[in-house]
């Protein structure tokens, strides 16, 4: 290779690591927000559920409390970024953590919603649910297209599963809302845990995905 060559060569190579950092630092950005996000999210979502005695509010709490822990693991990630050698060791690890999590989720919410419904046990209505809810299904979306493009600069799978978590969440939103309001509006009691019913199979998913290290970047 000629000599003259080397400069560009030196020069290229350190705008692709300098890219790299400032893709990292984002995603640094977007788990703190989601950390912070989700940790209001899930302490309005059980205090909620507890007082309306809303199976399906509580779990969506819960959820929110998980992706604190994926958003934690997700930081851990991002901060060892530049070790490549570290890099699969720590995804995998993000991934199972994430995996056993979702598995409690889903056998909590089932154990919940059947109970709720062999005993009719009917709850009551909740507005701040409602809302939270609706506000969800707006910034959910929005955080997993950011972290999907970070997840795709970075080719990390772990960054990947996270943006697949934050979309679930959404998915879950929609969910929630469905049953909140048809307690709300046409009294039907057990619309609730039907709901959580409903949440269990797409919680399981995630979670044997997450202990498998199955999930890829798209």
């Amino acid at each position: 290779m000629r000599l003259w060559l080397w400069p560009d060569i030196l020069v290229s190579m350190a705008e692709l690591v300098l890219t790299r950092q400032a893709i990292a630092q984002r995603g640094t950005r977007l788990e703190y927000f989601t950390i912070a996000w989700n940790s209001l999210e899930g302490i309005v979502a059980v205090v909620a559920g507890v007082i309306a005695g809303s199976i399906s509010l509580v779990g969506f709490g819960v959820d929110s409390f998980i992706e604190v822990t994926s958003g934690t693991a997700l930081l851990w990630r991002m901060s060892v970024d530049a070790e490549e050698h570290h890099r699969e060791r720590i995804e995998q690890t993000a991934l199972r953590i994430e995996g056993a999590c979702f598995l409690a989720l889903a056998a909590y919410v089932s154990y919940e919603a059947v109970s709720n419904l062999m005993e009719r046990r009917a709850p009551e209505h909740s507005l701040p649910g409602i809302i939270l809810a609706c506000v969800s299904l707006v910034v959910m979306p929005l955080l997993s297209r950011a972290k999907r493009r970070v997840a795709a600069h970075l080719k990390s799978a772990a960054m990947n599963a996270d943006a697949k978590q934050t979309e679930f969440c959404m998915y879950l939103s929609a969910i929630l809302l469905g049953g909140l309001l048809l307690n709300a509006v046409a009294d039907l009691w057990w619309a609730d845990p039907i709901s959580g019913l409903i949440m269990v199979p797409i919680i399981a998913k995630e979670g044997v995905e997450g202990l498998r290290g199955d999930t890829c970047c798209d």
